[in-house]
């Protein structure tokens, strides 16, 4: 199973907007990923309920895991999104 932790840089953490980014995207791998607070339970990725029942803040660390063929590149992307302020305003 490969496995990526990453810091949470979205301003209000994972709520609302960000959450829903990064589950399109857990689902949209097509691999089962889970997202974990750090000593917590893992939750479906693809779920934005569970995800936002975490309740991750700005700064924690998370950790995400998949299996599969892609597993590593999966990840990679799924980190990289957590580790970009999702809420920041786009050009």
């Amino acid at each position: 199973m490969a496995q990526r932790t990453v810091v949470v840089a979205s301003r209000v953490g994972l709520h609302a907007r960000p959450a829903k980014v990064f589950t399109q995207a857990a689902s949209a791998s097509g691999l089962p990923v889970t997202i974990a607070k750090a000593g917590g339970t893992p939750v479906d990725a693809a779920s934005i309920l569970r995800v936002m029942a975490l309740a991750v803040g700005h700064g924690e660390e998370v950790t995400l895991a998949a299996e599969g063929a892609d597993a590593d590149a999966v990840l990679e992307d799924l980190a990289s999104l957590l580790a970009t302020d999702l809420d920041a305003e786009r050009p």
